[in-house]
């Protein structure tokens, strides 16, 4: 495998990690909400769901899919659900006051932030069809183990790295304040963008 074909698909894969969707939506709100550690976990577990992807990509997932369309119909529609479902959630709280954690207490355990994450990116598949698209352009079939495991390692530290870049910015007092004088709006704005995002999965 060439340099040019590794950096090819570092960059298609950076230019995908940082356009707005549902888990950059989720990172949002969870560091606002939450701070930089619940923020941190989610994003190693989003991380972790970009390179399960890129995994089962190379593994032939996508070509799984595409000889076989139901499975990828029945994963966007649960996928889609889960992510409407969450919409919904946000949706349903916008008016609850902005939680306030007791000093003694802690938000979101780092184990159910990175499961959170990692549920997310799951949750659609379409990754799966964007590194299947990728690879099979700029992978070579005859790229030995080491190079594909190269790549896989870049998919995860470049999608972690990111959501830490965003759970950092948001999880600032500034933000914090800014949210709380509009949560009501936001969440539901949120919510909107997720339940959106989640249809969309699901019936596209």
């Amino acid at each position: 495998m060439t340099l040019a074909a590794f950096l090819g698909v570092a960059l298609a894969h950076l230019l995908a990690a940082i356009s707005p969707g549902p888990a950059f939506v989720l990172a949002v709100r969870t560091s606002i909400l939450e701070g930089f550690r619940p923020a941190a976990g989610l994003a190693l577990g989003i991380g972790g769901g970009a390179a399960i992807w890129a995994f089962a990509a190379i593994a032939g997932l996508a070509l799984l899919f595409e000889l076989m369309p139901p499975v990828f119909v029945a994963l966007k529609v649960l996928g889609g659900v889960f992510l409407v479902y969450i919409g919904v959630s946000m949706w349903r709280h916008a008016r609850d006051p902005m939680p306030r954690m007791a000093q003694d207490a802690a938000p979101r355990g780092t184990l159910s932030a990175i499961r959170l994450g990692l549920s997310a990116m799951l949750a659609n598949p379409k990754p799966a069809i964007f590194f299947g698209a990728v690879f099979v352009g700029l992978v070579p079939a005859a790229a030995l183990p080491w190079e594909k495991a190269l790549v896989l390692l870049n998919v995860l530290w470049v999608e972690t790295a990111w959501y830490l870049v965003v759970a950092w910015l948001f999880s600032r007092a500034a933000p914090r304040k800014a949210y709380a004088r509009a949560k009501t709006g936001l969440d539901r704005t949120f919510g909107g963008l997720l339940g959106a995002l989640g249809a969309k999965v699901a019936l596209s």
